[in-house]
């Protein structure tokens, strides 16, 4: 909702034309109705339930990203903005939609291994990131491409500093408080940073200051930091 109520942005440098929901319904469905959005019910397990498939067949998955295709052209986007989607993106969105599909994902995916891969992926990045022994998080709003978190990042937040805590609970094997801290840790990267990053990535990209297809084949060096005080440029970030 912070797009809708709180971001002086929209309808200036962005306009969101529709919103899908890969679930039966969502908490602000209303809300965003309310604003003369039209608002898409595209169930991913309705959809999987009648093919008697399992989530994990990507054939199936390609066959509901057209489908999703079909649902949002009518609406002309220049951008589909993934927001709590946990499902792999396949060809036929990314064929739609080359170089325009961006997502929020809950670590820092300037950290990359050798081979250049994200070090934390997927959708317990949070919990990877603090049992590995980080001292900090951060999310990330990025480039979907056919790789799990992989595209290019265009923008990442302020740090949030992982409790001394862990380490005590890590000592005394307290496993269920430490699952208690992890989940409080990223509702408090949720519900702090989720709208002013995205936000902040649509005004980068409707201002021009990141080049998406650009930032598709330049290498390392186009993402941006989100802090207290505004936005920071970062013309390059650690592979490691």
């Amino acid at each position: 909702m912070y797009l809708l109520n709180q971001c002086p942005d929209r309808a200036v440098t962005y306009e969101i034309v529709c919103c899908v929901t890969s679930g039966e319904t969502f908490a602000e469905e209303v809300r965003v109705e309310r604003r003369g959005i039209p608002t898409l019910v595209h169930s991913i397990r309705r959809f999987y339930a009648t093919r008697n498939a399992p989530l994990t067949d990507l054939r199936v998955r390609a066959e509901y990203d057209a489908e999703t295709v079909a649902l949002v052209e009518p609406y002309f986007p220049d951008l589909l903005l993934l927001d709590g989607y946990l499902y792999l993106v396949r060809e036929p969105l990314l064929r739609a939609f080359p170089n325009r599909i961006v997502n929020l994902h809950f670590s820092d995916l300037t950290l990359r291994h050798n081979d250049g891969t994200p070090m934390f992926p997927g959708i317990r990045a949070v919990r990877d990131a603090i049992r590995a022994g980080c001292h900090e998080t951060r999310a990330t709003v990025h480039l979907v491409n056919a790789e799990p978190d992989r595209g290019m990042p265009i923008v990442r937040s302020r740090s949030f500093p992982v409790s001394p805590l862990v380490e005590e609970l890590r000592a005394r094997q307290a496993a269920d408080v430490l699952r208690a801290y992890t989940f409080a840790h990223q509702e408090w990267m949720i519900r702090t940073v989720s709208g002013p990053l995205i936000a902040s990535a649509l005004r980068l990209i409707a201002n021009g200051l990141v080049d998406l297809d650009a930032a598709n084949f330049s290498g390392h060096d186009t993402s941006w930091r989100l802090e207290i005080d505004g936005l920071l440029p970062e013309r390059s970030y650690a592979v490691h």
